[in-house]
């Protein structure tokens, strides 16, 4: 009787991300750029002074900082759609401030 050896199972390849994952990150890199700017004119705004800005620039890196902590990267391979949308409510909050701030 002849015994046959079961072969070790070889772990499936992860499967290489698509189209949506570039996407993805190309909206991540504009929305953290924009808000980046929009903390910067509501810090102007508010201040109503170069100062203000310098503090919206040091809230949107530390924004920056947050995200890549949560992420593992500043533009992860693997970014989840509720990470984009929950980014873009923040940037039409940060608008909507700023225009409250104006008017």
């Amino acid at each position: 009787m002849t015994y046959n050896q079961m072969q070790p199972a070889h772990p499936a390849a992860p499967a290489a991300p698509g189209k949506g994952a570039d996407v993805k990150t190309f909206v991540t890199a504009v929305l953290l750029t924009f808000g980046t700017g929009v903390l910067m004119m509501d810090g102007w705004a508010l201040l109503d002074s170069g100062f203000g800005a310098f503090l919206g620039l040091i809230a949107g890196f530390f924004g920056i900082f947050w995200w890549k902590h949560i992420h593992g990267a500043v533009f992860p391979r693997e970014l989840s759609t509720k990470s984009v949308v929950v980014l873009t409510v923040i940037n039409v909050v940060l608008v909507l401030l700023l225009l409250l701030q104006v008017s």
